[in-house]
């Protein structure tokens, strides 16, 4: 058994950890409802992008389906966003994003936002086109500039597909990978049904007859980059909630096995305690006997 000094020494040094492992579960739940208030607010800009759409869906015929957002082509190469954390201690998060990574066999090129996913995709010898930080308030300012390259790539031909691989946020729990299509976009109507499925808004058709100015092309032309903007920052918006949910489970869970365990060597001490005062009571009463004899 060990001594007394030894489970002391472990018993100061669970506390430790529990008290760090405390102290970081309510930094990430802090952080998680900011990111899930974030999130949110981006609702009622999706809900109008998504009437927008569902106008300009019906007369689609109308637009010829030249914009290059529009247009299928022969998928070569597929390009693929990859959004992960720059640090650990979120659980199984991560590994579960590269599982799918690693169930990918067809040609891709990857652009990774996050320390994690970088990392990963290096160690595996995937093609890494680049890679960006972003900061826990997630701003548009931010995701705009990993957007930018991502959306250049694809109309320069570089990659067939712009996909987005990530966490998503279903409620504190539970976080499931995700692989969600953005490019291209030949289905709108199908695209306008999901937008407005995520954002809980009933699927009513537009009747109302409307004139476009200056047509209904140019209009669409302007308001797919838009949509392509939300809709990737959103996700960004999401996988930063999944990432501080996950944290604060990850934080708890490991707070929770602190006091088992600590439970455990306080027990282990007591009863190491009380088996040295037994010896020692047992050696005085055999020097007494001794003595007597």
């Amino acid at each position: 058994m060990p001594s007394t000094r030894d489970i002391r020494r472990r018993i100061k040094s669970v506390k430790n950890t529990r008290q760090i492992t405390k102290a970081m579960e309510l930094v990430a739940s802090s952080k998680m409802k900011k990111a899930q208030q974030a999130a949110l607010a981006g609702r009622p800009y999706a809900v109008l992008l998504a009437s927008m759409l569902a106008s300009l869906a019906s007369r689609l015929d109308e637009t010829g389906g030249t914009h290059p957002f529009l247009v299928r082509r022969e998928i070569k190469t597929r390009g693929i966003l990859l959004l992960t954390t720059d640090k650990g201690l979120c659980g199984p998060l991560n590994a579960n994003l590269f599982k799918l990574v690693a169930d990918i066999k067809t040609p891709a090129k990857f652009v990774a936002v996050g320390r994690k996913g970088a990392q990963y995709l290096a160690r595996t010898g995937r093609d890494l086109l680049a890679d960006f930080p972003i900061s826990d308030r997630v701003t548009f300012a931010e995701v705009r500039t990993v957007i930018e390259f991502l959306v250049r790539q694809y109309l320069d031909g570089v990659i067939d597909t712009l996909e987005v691989l990530y966490p998503r946020f279903k409620n504190t729990l539970v976080q499931e990978p995700a692989l969600t299509p953005v490019l291209p976009l030949d289905n709108l109507a199908a695209m306008v049904e999901r937008l407005k499925k995520q954002a809980g808004v009933e699927s009513t058709p537009d009747t109302r007859d409307m004139t476009f100015e200056p047509g209904p092309a140019e209009v669409l032309g302007a308001l797919l980059p838009f949509y392509v903007n939300r809709a990737i920052h959103q996700l960004a918006l999401a996988a930063k909630a999944s990432e501080h949910s996950a944290r604060m489970v990850a934080m708890k869970t490991a707070k929770d096995n602190a006091t088992s365990l600590l439970d455990d060597l306080t027990l282990k001490y007591n009863k190491a305690r009380q088996a040295a005062i037994t010896n020692e009571i047992l050696e005085i009463a055999a020097a007494s006997f001794a003595q007597q004899t």
